[in-house]
Protein backbone atom coordinates (compact mmCIF):
# COMPACT_ATOMS: atom_id res chain seq x y z
CA UNK A 1 0.00 0.00 0.00
CA UNK A 2 1.06 3.60 -0.44
CA UNK A 3 2.61 5.43 2.49
CA UNK A 4 0.10 8.06 3.67
CA UNK A 5 2.97 10.56 3.83
CA UNK A 6 3.55 10.09 0.10
CA UNK A 7 -0.14 10.63 -0.70
CA UNK A 8 -0.13 13.71 1.53
CA UNK A 9 2.94 15.20 -0.16
CA UNK A 10 2.36 14.05 -3.77
CA UNK A 11 -1.41 13.79 -4.40
CA UNK A 12 -1.12 14.83 -8.04
CA UNK A 13 1.31 12.00 -8.76
CA UNK A 14 -1.18 9.53 -7.28
CA UNK A 15 -4.02 10.98 -9.36
CA UNK A 16 -1.96 10.99 -12.56
CA UNK A 17 -1.06 7.36 -11.95
CA UNK A 18 -4.71 6.41 -11.53
CA UNK A 19 -5.49 8.08 -14.87
CA UNK A 20 -2.76 6.00 -16.54
CA UNK A 21 -4.36 2.89 -15.05
CA UNK A 22 -7.80 3.90 -16.38
CA UNK A 23 -8.97 4.03 -12.75
CA UNK A 24 -10.55 7.50 -12.83
CA UNK A 25 -13.25 6.37 -10.39
CA UNK A 26 -10.60 6.22 -7.66
CA UNK A 27 -9.32 9.78 -8.16
CA UNK A 28 -12.01 11.13 -5.82
CA UNK A 29 -10.65 8.74 -3.19
CA UNK A 30 -7.45 10.76 -3.05
CA UNK A 31 -9.26 13.96 -2.06
CA UNK A 32 -11.37 12.08 0.50
CA UNK A 33 -8.22 10.47 1.86
CA UNK A 34 -6.47 13.82 2.27
CA UNK A 35 -9.47 15.26 4.15
CA UNK A 36 -9.62 12.20 6.37
CA UNK A 37 -5.90 12.46 7.00
CA UNK A 38 -6.27 16.06 8.20
CA UNK A 39 -9.18 15.08 10.44
CA UNK A 40 -7.22 12.07 11.73
CA UNK A 41 -4.31 14.23 12.81
CA UNK A 42 -6.65 16.77 14.39
CA UNK A 43 -8.42 14.03 16.34
CA UNK A 44 -5.14 12.61 17.57
CA UNK A 45 -4.14 16.05 18.85
CA UNK A 46 -7.52 16.64 20.48
CA UNK A 47 -7.59 13.19 22.07
CA UNK A 48 -4.08 13.53 23.42
CA UNK A 49 -4.96 16.93 24.85
CA UNK A 50 -8.04 15.47 26.56
CA UNK A 51 -5.90 12.68 28.03
CA UNK A 52 -3.39 15.21 29.30
CA UNK A 53 -6.24 17.20 30.80
CA UNK A 54 -7.57 14.07 32.51
CA UNK A 55 -4.16 13.57 34.11
CA UNK A 56 -3.84 17.18 35.28
CA UNK A 57 -7.35 18.11 36.35
CA UNK A 58 -7.13 16.33 39.70
CA UNK A 59 -4.25 18.64 40.60
CA UNK A 60 -6.37 21.68 39.66
CA UNK A 61 -9.31 20.41 41.73
CA UNK A 62 -7.13 19.81 44.81
CA UNK A 63 -5.47 23.20 44.41
CA UNK A 64 -8.86 24.96 44.18
CA UNK A 65 -10.17 23.16 47.27
CA UNK A 66 -7.04 24.01 49.27
CA UNK A 67 -7.42 27.64 48.25
CA UNK A 68 -11.07 27.63 49.36
CA UNK A 69 -12.27 28.18 45.80
CA UNK A 70 -15.37 26.65 44.17
CA UNK A 71 -14.21 23.50 42.35
CA UNK A 72 -17.65 22.62 40.95
CA UNK A 73 -16.90 23.42 37.32
CA UNK A 74 -13.62 21.50 37.48
CA UNK A 75 -15.37 18.49 39.02
CA UNK A 76 -18.02 18.57 36.27
CA UNK A 77 -15.29 18.82 33.63
CA UNK A 78 -13.48 15.86 35.19
CA UNK A 79 -16.68 13.81 35.17
CA UNK A 80 -17.24 14.52 31.46
CA UNK A 81 -13.69 13.83 30.32
CA UNK A 82 -13.95 10.00 30.06
CA UNK A 83 -17.03 10.32 27.83
CA UNK A 84 -15.39 12.93 25.61
CA UNK A 85 -12.25 10.80 25.30
CA UNK A 86 -14.32 7.71 24.43
CA UNK A 87 -16.26 9.64 21.77
CA UNK A 88 -13.03 10.91 20.23
CA UNK A 89 -11.47 7.45 20.29
CA UNK A 90 -14.53 5.96 18.58
CA UNK A 91 -14.51 8.64 15.89
CA UNK A 92 -10.75 8.27 15.51
CA UNK A 93 -11.16 4.54 14.94
CA UNK A 94 -13.82 5.17 12.28
CA UNK A 95 -11.59 7.66 10.47
CA UNK A 96 -8.59 5.32 10.74
CA UNK A 97 -10.63 2.45 9.27
CA UNK A 98 -11.71 4.59 6.33
CA UNK A 99 -8.14 5.72 5.67
CA UNK A 100 -7.00 2.09 5.78
CA UNK A 101 -9.79 1.11 3.38
CA UNK A 102 -8.60 3.63 0.79
CA UNK A 103 -4.90 2.89 1.23
CA UNK A 104 -5.43 -0.87 0.87
CA UNK A 105 -7.17 -0.32 -2.46
CA UNK A 106 -5.11 2.41 -4.09
CA UNK A 107 -2.60 0.75 -6.46
CA UNK A 108 1.17 1.12 -6.44
CA UNK A 109 2.82 4.00 -8.29
CA UNK A 110 3.94 2.82 -11.70
CA UNK A 111 7.45 3.18 -13.04
CA UNK A 112 7.70 5.67 -15.90
CA UNK A 113 8.70 2.89 -18.33
CA UNK A 114 5.39 1.02 -17.93
CA UNK A 115 3.48 1.37 -21.24
CA UNK A 116 0.00 2.86 -21.14
CA UNK A 117 -2.62 0.44 -22.41
CA UNK A 118 -6.15 -0.75 -21.80
CA UNK A 119 -5.56 -4.51 -21.45
CA UNK A 120 -3.18 -7.36 -22.23
CA UNK A 121 -3.48 -6.78 -25.98
CA UNK A 122 -1.47 -3.58 -25.48
CA UNK A 123 1.46 -5.13 -23.61
CA UNK A 124 4.72 -4.25 -25.35
CA UNK A 125 7.09 -6.88 -26.67
CA UNK A 126 10.72 -6.02 -25.85
CA UNK A 127 12.50 -8.79 -27.74
CA UNK A 128 12.47 -12.45 -28.68
CA UNK A 129 15.03 -15.16 -27.99
CA UNK A 130 15.51 -18.27 -30.11
CA UNK A 131 13.98 -19.46 -33.34
CA UNK A 132 10.88 -21.64 -33.11
CA UNK A 133 11.49 -25.09 -34.49
CA UNK A 134 9.86 -26.13 -37.75
CA UNK A 135 7.91 -29.39 -37.68
CA UNK A 136 7.19 -31.53 -40.75
CA UNK A 137 4.73 -33.65 -38.81
CA UNK A 138 1.61 -32.95 -36.80
CA UNK A 139 2.36 -32.43 -33.11
CA UNK A 140 0.40 -34.46 -30.59
CA UNK A 141 -1.53 -32.52 -27.95
CA UNK A 142 0.74 -32.45 -24.86
CA UNK A 143 -2.06 -33.70 -22.61
CA UNK A 144 -2.85 -36.56 -24.97
CA UNK A 145 0.85 -37.39 -25.29
CA UNK A 146 1.21 -37.49 -21.49
CA UNK A 147 -1.87 -39.71 -21.15
CA UNK A 148 -0.81 -42.09 -23.95
CA UNK A 149 2.60 -42.63 -22.32
CA UNK A 150 1.17 -43.08 -18.81
CA UNK A 151 2.95 -39.90 -17.70
CA UNK A 152 -0.26 -38.25 -16.46
CA UNK A 153 -3.86 -39.13 -15.69
CA UNK A 154 -6.34 -36.30 -16.05
CA UNK A 155 -9.59 -38.29 -16.15
CA UNK A 156 -9.08 -40.06 -12.82
CA UNK A 157 -7.90 -36.81 -11.21
CA UNK A 158 -11.18 -35.23 -12.32
CA UNK A 159 -13.01 -38.04 -10.52
CA UNK A 160 -11.04 -37.62 -7.30
CA UNK A 161 -10.52 -33.86 -7.25
CA UNK A 162 -12.34 -32.09 -10.10
CA UNK A 163 -11.31 -30.40 -13.34
CA UNK A 164 -7.94 -28.69 -13.34
CA UNK A 165 -6.13 -31.41 -11.39
CA UNK A 166 -3.96 -34.29 -12.55
CA UNK A 167 -2.00 -37.31 -11.42
CA UNK A 168 1.60 -36.87 -12.57
CA UNK A 169 3.30 -40.20 -13.17
CA UNK A 170 6.55 -41.83 -14.22
CA UNK A 171 8.85 -39.77 -16.39
CA UNK A 172 6.95 -36.51 -15.84
CA UNK A 173 7.42 -36.85 -12.08
CA UNK A 174 11.15 -37.07 -12.69
CA UNK A 175 10.99 -34.19 -15.19
CA UNK A 176 9.12 -32.03 -12.68
CA UNK A 177 11.75 -32.74 -10.01
CA UNK A 178 14.58 -32.21 -12.51
CA UNK A 179 13.23 -28.76 -13.43
CA UNK A 180 13.01 -27.82 -9.75
CA UNK A 181 16.52 -29.00 -8.92
CA UNK A 182 18.13 -27.55 -12.05
CA UNK A 183 16.58 -24.15 -11.29
CA UNK A 184 17.52 -24.25 -7.61
CA UNK A 185 21.12 -25.11 -8.49
CA UNK A 186 21.26 -22.21 -10.95
CA UNK A 187 19.94 -19.75 -8.37
CA UNK A 188 22.10 -21.05 -5.50
CA UNK A 189 25.20 -20.33 -7.61
CA UNK A 190 23.96 -16.74 -7.77
CA UNK A 191 23.60 -16.43 -3.99
CA UNK A 192 19.92 -17.27 -3.57
CA UNK A 193 19.01 -19.17 -0.40
CA UNK A 194 16.55 -22.05 -0.96
CA UNK A 195 13.51 -21.92 1.30
CA UNK A 196 10.40 -24.09 1.59
CA UNK A 197 7.72 -21.88 3.17
CA UNK A 198 4.55 -22.87 5.01
CA UNK A 199 1.92 -23.96 2.49
CA UNK A 200 -0.78 -22.10 4.43
CA UNK A 201 -0.85 -18.56 5.80
CA UNK A 202 -3.40 -16.57 7.79
CA UNK A 203 -5.71 -13.89 6.40
CA UNK A 204 -3.89 -10.92 7.94
CA UNK A 205 -0.56 -11.90 6.42
CA UNK A 206 -2.17 -12.61 3.06
CA UNK A 207 -3.93 -9.25 2.98
CA UNK A 208 -0.61 -7.48 3.35
CA UNK A 209 1.01 -9.02 0.28
CA UNK A 210 -1.59 -9.37 -2.46
CA UNK A 211 -4.52 -7.76 -4.22
CA UNK A 212 -7.65 -8.05 -2.06
CA UNK A 213 -9.63 -9.25 -5.10
CA UNK A 214 -7.49 -12.41 -5.08
CA UNK A 215 -9.38 -13.66 -2.02
CA UNK A 216 -12.47 -14.05 -4.19
CA UNK A 217 -10.79 -15.19 -7.42
CA UNK A 218 -7.64 -17.10 -6.53
CA UNK A 219 -7.24 -18.29 -2.93
CA UNK A 220 -8.38 -21.57 -1.45
CA UNK A 221 -9.74 -21.01 2.07
CA UNK A 222 -9.40 -23.71 4.74
CA UNK A 223 -12.88 -24.01 6.20
CA UNK A 224 -13.24 -23.12 9.91
CA UNK A 225 -9.55 -22.08 10.14
CA UNK A 226 -7.78 -18.77 9.66
CA UNK A 227 -5.69 -20.30 6.89
CA UNK A 228 -5.37 -20.11 3.12
CA UNK A 229 -3.42 -22.35 0.77
CA UNK A 230 -0.62 -20.36 -0.83
CA UNK A 231 -0.89 -19.34 -4.49
CA UNK A 232 2.89 -18.82 -4.63
CA UNK A 233 5.80 -18.93 -2.19
CA UNK A 234 6.19 -15.17 -2.74
CA UNK A 235 3.36 -14.52 -0.29
CA UNK A 236 4.64 -16.30 2.85
CA UNK A 237 8.23 -15.23 2.12
CA UNK A 238 7.12 -11.59 1.80
CA UNK A 239 5.26 -11.83 5.13
CA UNK A 240 8.12 -13.61 6.89
CA UNK A 241 9.76 -10.40 8.18
CA UNK A 242 6.66 -8.35 8.97
CA UNK A 243 7.17 -5.69 11.67
CA UNK A 244 10.96 -6.09 11.53
CA UNK A 245 13.82 -3.71 10.79
CA UNK A 246 16.81 -4.69 8.65
CA UNK A 247 20.28 -3.26 8.97
CA UNK A 248 21.51 -1.85 5.67
CA UNK A 249 24.53 -4.17 5.69
CA UNK A 250 22.22 -7.21 5.66
CA UNK A 251 20.49 -6.27 2.39
CA UNK A 252 19.78 -7.49 -0.20
CA UNK A 253 18.42 -10.85 0.94
CA UNK A 254 17.79 -13.26 -1.96
CA UNK A 255 15.51 -16.29 -1.62
CA UNK A 256 14.64 -19.15 -3.96
CA UNK A 257 11.25 -20.32 -2.73
CA UNK A 258 10.16 -23.87 -3.56
CA UNK A 259 6.54 -24.85 -3.07
CA UNK A 260 3.38 -26.23 -4.56
CA UNK A 261 0.99 -23.47 -5.61
CA UNK A 262 -2.80 -23.67 -5.26
CA UNK A 263 -5.10 -21.45 -7.33
CA UNK A 264 -8.85 -21.49 -7.80
CA UNK A 265 -8.57 -19.41 -10.95
CA UNK A 266 -6.70 -21.21 -13.70
CA UNK A 267 -6.23 -18.58 -16.37
CA UNK A 268 -7.58 -17.89 -19.84
CA UNK A 269 -8.81 -20.49 -22.29
CA UNK A 270 -6.95 -21.41 -25.47
CA UNK A 271 -5.86 -24.31 -27.65
CA UNK A 272 -4.53 -27.26 -25.65
CA UNK A 273 -4.71 -25.46 -22.32
CA UNK A 274 -6.49 -28.52 -20.98
CA UNK A 275 -3.72 -30.63 -19.56
CA UNK A 276 -0.74 -29.19 -17.69
CA UNK A 277 -1.14 -25.51 -18.55
CA UNK A 278 -4.35 -24.49 -16.82
CA UNK A 279 -4.26 -26.26 -13.47
CA UNK A 280 -5.21 -25.63 -9.85
CA UNK A 281 -2.01 -27.12 -8.41
CA UNK A 282 1.58 -26.98 -9.63
CA UNK A 283 5.17 -26.65 -8.40
CA UNK A 284 7.19 -23.47 -8.70
CA UNK A 285 10.60 -22.09 -7.86
CA UNK A 286 10.14 -18.41 -7.05
CA UNK A 287 12.77 -15.70 -6.74
CA UNK A 288 12.14 -13.22 -3.92
CA UNK A 289 14.34 -10.32 -2.80
CA UNK A 290 14.28 -7.80 0.04
CA UNK A 291 16.51 -4.84 -0.82
CA UNK A 292 17.35 -1.21 -0.16
CA UNK A 293 15.20 1.14 -2.28
CA UNK A 294 18.29 2.35 -4.13
CA UNK A 295 18.91 -1.16 -5.50
CA UNK A 296 15.50 -2.38 -6.58
CA UNK A 297 15.51 -1.41 -10.25
CA UNK A 298 18.89 -3.03 -10.79
CA UNK A 299 17.69 -6.17 -8.99
CA UNK A 300 14.50 -6.21 -11.07
CA UNK A 301 16.64 -6.67 -14.17
CA UNK A 302 18.69 -9.32 -12.32
CA UNK A 303 15.57 -11.36 -11.61
CA UNK A 304 14.50 -11.19 -15.22
CA UNK A 305 17.98 -12.21 -16.38
CA UNK A 306 17.91 -15.21 -14.04
CA UNK A 307 14.54 -16.38 -15.37
CA UNK A 308 15.73 -15.87 -18.93
CA UNK A 309 18.80 -17.97 -18.23
CA UNK A 310 16.57 -20.85 -17.10
CA UNK A 311 14.71 -20.86 -20.43
CA UNK A 312 17.82 -20.23 -22.52
CA UNK A 313 19.50 -23.25 -20.94
CA UNK A 314 16.37 -25.29 -21.55
CA UNK A 315 16.70 -24.09 -25.17
CA UNK A 316 13.08 -22.96 -25.34
CA UNK A 317 12.25 -19.94 -27.54
CA UNK A 318 10.64 -17.10 -25.62
CA UNK A 319 9.85 -13.42 -25.69
CA UNK A 320 9.93 -10.64 -23.07
CA UNK A 321 6.84 -8.48 -22.63
CA UNK A 322 6.55 -5.20 -20.69
CA UNK A 323 3.13 -5.32 -19.03
CA UNK A 324 0.94 -2.26 -19.66
CA UNK A 325 -1.03 -0.14 -17.20
CA UNK A 326 -4.32 -1.92 -17.88
CA UNK A 327 -2.93 -5.39 -17.19
CA UNK A 328 -0.39 -4.91 -14.40
CA UNK A 329 -2.57 -5.21 -11.30
CA UNK A 330 -2.35 -3.18 -8.10
CA UNK A 331 0.82 -4.43 -6.38
CA UNK A 332 3.63 -4.14 -8.93
CA UNK A 333 5.28 -0.89 -10.00
CA UNK A 334 6.58 -2.65 -13.11
CA UNK A 335 6.20 -6.18 -14.41
CA UNK A 336 7.78 -8.25 -17.12
CA UNK A 337 6.34 -11.49 -18.45
CA UNK A 338 8.38 -14.15 -20.16
CA UNK A 339 6.29 -16.04 -22.68
CA UNK A 340 7.56 -19.37 -24.04
CA UNK A 341 6.81 -20.57 -27.55
CA UNK A 342 4.04 -23.18 -27.70
CA UNK A 343 4.21 -24.67 -31.22
CA UNK A 344 0.85 -26.48 -31.08
CA UNK A 345 -0.79 -23.12 -30.41
CA UNK A 346 1.61 -21.26 -32.70
CA UNK A 347 1.85 -18.61 -30.01
CA UNK A 348 3.87 -17.40 -27.02
CA UNK A 349 2.28 -18.13 -23.64
CA UNK A 350 3.19 -16.78 -20.20
CA UNK A 351 5.61 -18.87 -18.13
CA UNK A 352 7.23 -16.20 -15.92
CA UNK A 353 5.99 -13.07 -14.14
CA UNK A 354 8.70 -10.72 -12.82
CA UNK A 355 7.68 -7.77 -10.62
CA UNK A 356 9.21 -4.92 -8.67
CA UNK A 357 6.68 -4.10 -5.94
CA UNK A 358 8.84 -1.22 -4.60
CA UNK A 359 7.66 -0.40 -1.04
CA UNK A 360 4.02 -1.40 -1.60
CA UNK A 361 4.14 -4.71 0.28
CA UNK A 362 6.65 -3.42 2.84
CA UNK A 363 4.39 -0.53 3.91
CA UNK A 364 1.56 -2.97 4.61
CA UNK A 365 3.93 -5.36 6.37
CA UNK A 366 5.85 -2.61 8.19
CA UNK A 367 9.27 -3.85 7.08
CA UNK A 368 11.99 -1.20 7.17
CA UNK A 369 15.73 -0.72 6.82
CA UNK A 370 17.78 1.42 9.18
CA UNK A 371 20.07 4.06 7.68
CA UNK A 372 23.68 3.03 8.25
CA UNK A 373 24.70 6.65 8.97
CA UNK A 374 21.76 7.60 11.20
CA UNK A 375 20.44 5.01 13.67
CA UNK A 376 17.10 6.79 14.08
CA UNK A 377 16.36 7.11 10.35
CA UNK A 378 14.43 4.26 8.74
CA UNK A 379 12.68 3.72 5.42
CA UNK A 380 10.60 0.95 3.93
CA UNK A 381 12.47 -1.78 2.07
CA UNK A 382 11.60 -2.75 -1.50
CA UNK A 383 10.39 -6.26 -2.36
CA UNK A 384 10.70 -8.01 -5.70
CA UNK A 385 9.53 -11.37 -7.00
CA UNK A 386 9.84 -13.42 -10.15
CA UNK A 387 9.00 -16.91 -11.27
CA UNK A 388 12.13 -18.90 -11.96
CA UNK A 389 10.23 -21.97 -13.15
CA UNK A 390 6.59 -23.04 -12.98
CA UNK A 391 7.07 -26.71 -13.75
CA UNK A 392 3.67 -27.51 -15.27
CA UNK A 393 3.95 -24.81 -17.93
CA UNK A 394 7.59 -25.60 -18.59
CA UNK A 395 6.69 -29.27 -19.05
CA UNK A 396 4.06 -28.38 -21.63
CA UNK A 397 6.68 -26.34 -23.52
CA UNK A 398 9.13 -29.28 -23.41
CA UNK A 399 6.54 -31.85 -24.50
CA UNK A 400 5.80 -29.71 -27.55
CA UNK A 401 9.16 -28.20 -28.50
CA UNK A 402 11.12 -31.42 -27.94
CA UNK A 403 8.57 -33.81 -29.44
CA UNK A 404 9.81 -36.23 -32.12
CA UNK A 405 7.93 -37.61 -35.11
CA UNK A 406 7.70 -41.05 -33.50
CA UNK A 407 6.07 -39.52 -30.41
CA UNK A 408 9.15 -39.66 -28.22
CA UNK A 409 10.21 -36.54 -26.29
CA UNK A 410 13.85 -35.54 -26.05
CA UNK A 411 15.05 -34.38 -22.63
CA UNK A 412 16.77 -30.95 -22.63
CA UNK A 413 20.50 -31.49 -22.19
CA UNK A 414 20.75 -29.46 -18.96
CA UNK A 415 18.17 -31.74 -17.33
CA UNK A 416 19.75 -35.05 -18.25
CA UNK A 417 22.13 -35.17 -15.25
CA UNK A 418 19.01 -34.99 -13.04
CA UNK A 419 17.31 -37.80 -15.01
CA UNK A 420 19.88 -40.59 -14.92
CA UNK A 421 21.53 -39.22 -18.10
CA UNK A 422 18.65 -40.38 -20.28
CA UNK A 423 18.18 -38.64 -23.64
CA UNK A 424 14.44 -39.26 -23.99
CA UNK A 425 11.48 -39.50 -21.65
Amino acid sequence: MLDIRFVREQPEIVKADLRKRNADEKIAWVDDLLELDIRHRELIGQTNELRRRRNSISYDINRAKKAGEDAGELITEAANLPKRIKENETYLEEVSDKIHYYLMRLPNILHESVPVGADDTENVEIYKYGTPRSFDFELINHGQLASDNNWADFERATKTSGAGFYFLKGSLVLLDLALQRFTLDLLMKKGYLPVIPPYMINRKSYEEVTDLDDFEKVMYKIEDDDAYLIATSEHPIAAMYQDEIFEEKDLPIRFAGLSPCFRREIGSHGLDTKGLFRVHQFHKVEQFVYCHPDESWTIHEELRDNAEQVFRELNLPYRIVNICTGDIGTVAAKKYDIEAWMPRENAYREVVSCSNCTAYQAVRLNIKVRDKHDFETKQYVHTLNSTAIATSRAMRAILENYQQEDGRVEIPKVLRPYMNDKEFL
